[in-house]
C-alpha cells in the first residue's frame, strides 16, 4: 500500500473529504489526465506559481484548459512585471515538482488567487504533491479547504 501524499495528509488534517487517484503511466496531456480520471479537462485545477520579485511569489489556481489573462493578473496584483517561477523556484517555494503542485501542504504561507471558474464543476482534481497521483474532491470541499483564497476572474475565456 502506498503512503498518503503530502496534500492528502494536509486535507485530512483539515477534515476535508477527498480521494487519491494514481495514474498507471506517465501523463502527457490535460486531456489524457482527465480521461483517466473520468473527468473533463475543466475539472482539473492547475496550480501555477508566479514570481513578483526576488523573493515574493503568488500561486494562481486555474481550470485546466483556461489561459491566464496576464494583463488582468498584473492589474489585480498592481505589478508591472511578473514571471512564471522556474522549476527550481517551484521546488523551493512549494516543496513540490511541477506537475504535482497544489495549494496545500506548503512549507510556508503563500498568497493564493483562484480563478472563479475552478468552482464551477461539482468535482475537481488537483496536484497531490507526488507526480502521477492526484487528489479528487468536491468543489465545495475545495472552497472550504482554501479558506481565505482570493477569488478573481483571471482567465481569458471564463465560461
Amino acid at each position: 500500500m502506498n503512503s498518503p501524499t503530502p496534500v492528502s495528509l494536509a486535507l485530512a488534517q483539515m477534515n476535508i473529504p477527498h480521494r487519491e487517484f494514481r495514474h498507471v503511466g506517465p501523463v502527457r496531456s490535460l486531456e489524457q489526465a482527465a480521461t483517466e480520471r473520468g473527468q473533463q479537462p475543466e475539472q482539473i485545477i492547475r496550480s501555477i506559481l508566479f514570481r513578483l520579485s526576488a523573493d515574493t511569489f503568488v500561486m494562481v489556481l486555474m481550470a485546466g484548459p483556461q489561459q491566464i489573462d496576464w494583463k488582468a493578473l498584473r492589474q489585480y496584483l498592481d505589478e508591472k512585471r511578473l514571471t512564471m517561477a522556474s522549476e527550481e523556484e517551484v521546488r523551493r517555494v512549494t516543496g513540490y515538482e511541477r506537475g504535482a503542485v497544489a495549494p496545500f501542504g506548503l512549507p510556508a504561507p503563500l498568497r493564493i488567487l483562484a480563478d472563479e471558474s475552478i468552482f464551477t464543476p461539482e468535482e475537481v482534481s488537483l496536484g497531490s504533491g507526488v507526480r502521477g497521483t492526484t487528489i479528487i474532491l468536491s468543489s465545495a470541499d475545495l472552497r472550504r479547504a482554501l479558506g481565505n483564497v482570493e477569488l478573481v476572474r483571471l482567465s481569458k475565456d471564463s465560461t
